[in-house]
C-alpha cells in the first residue's frame, strides 16, 4: 500500500510587537519582533493553527524566524546630512510642490519653471497655453516648409 501525504507546519506572522527591532542573522535586513502561530497544512491547505510559545524575530526581507537573543542590533541611525549632500530643489508656484532644480517643467501640474539665482518659480500659464506656443514655434521652423 502506498500513501502519499502532502502537507507541513509553518510559522505565520500573527501580530507585530516591535517594528524594525534588530537585524536578520541570514541577510542583515530589518527583523521585527512579533508574536506567531503555528500552521499545520494538508495539501497545502490550513487545517489547525496554535500560538507560538514566545515572541520571534522576523525578517521582512527573507521571512526568517528566530529567537531575539541571537537577532543582531538595529542599524545605527542615518547620519545628518551636510550641505553637499543636499539635491537643489525648488518649489512650484502654481501647485506649491517641491521640484528637482534640474526640472523646466514641474511634473504635478505642468507648469513651465523658470530658474533664478534662488530657485525656480513657476509661470502661471495653463499647459494649453504652453502646448499652442510650442506649436506655433514649430510652424514658424524652416525644416517645416
Amino acid at each position: 500500500m502506498f500513501f502519499f501525504f502532502a502537507g507541513g507546519v509553518s510559522q505565520q506572522v500573527r501580530q507585530i510587537l516591535k517594528a524594525k527591532a534588530g537585524r536578520c542573522i541570514n541577510c542583515g535586513s530589518a527583523a521585527d519582533l512579533v508574536e506567531y502561530d503555528k500552521v499545520l497544512k494538508l495539501f497545502f491547505i490550513p487545517v489547525y493553527k496554535w500560538p507560538g510559545k514566545q515572541p520571534m524575530m522576523n525578517c521582512n526581507n527573507c521571512n526568517l524566524f528566530y529567537p531575539p537573543q541571537f537577532s543582531l542590533p538595529p542599524p545605527p541611525p542615518p547620519e545628518p546630512t551636510t550641505k553637499d549632500d543636499v539635491v537643489s530643489t525648488s518649489r512650484c508656484r502654481f501647485c506649491h510642490s517641491l521640484v528637482d532644480a534640474d526640472f523646466n517643467y514641474c511634473p504635478y501640474c505642468g507648469s513651465h519653471m523658470i530658474h533664478s539665482g534662488r530657485g525656480g518659480i513657476c509661470v502661471e500659464t495653463s499647459w494649453p497655453d504652453q502646448v499652442f506656443a510650442s506649436l506655433e514655434s514649430f510652424k514658424n521652423c524652416d525644416a517645416f516648409r
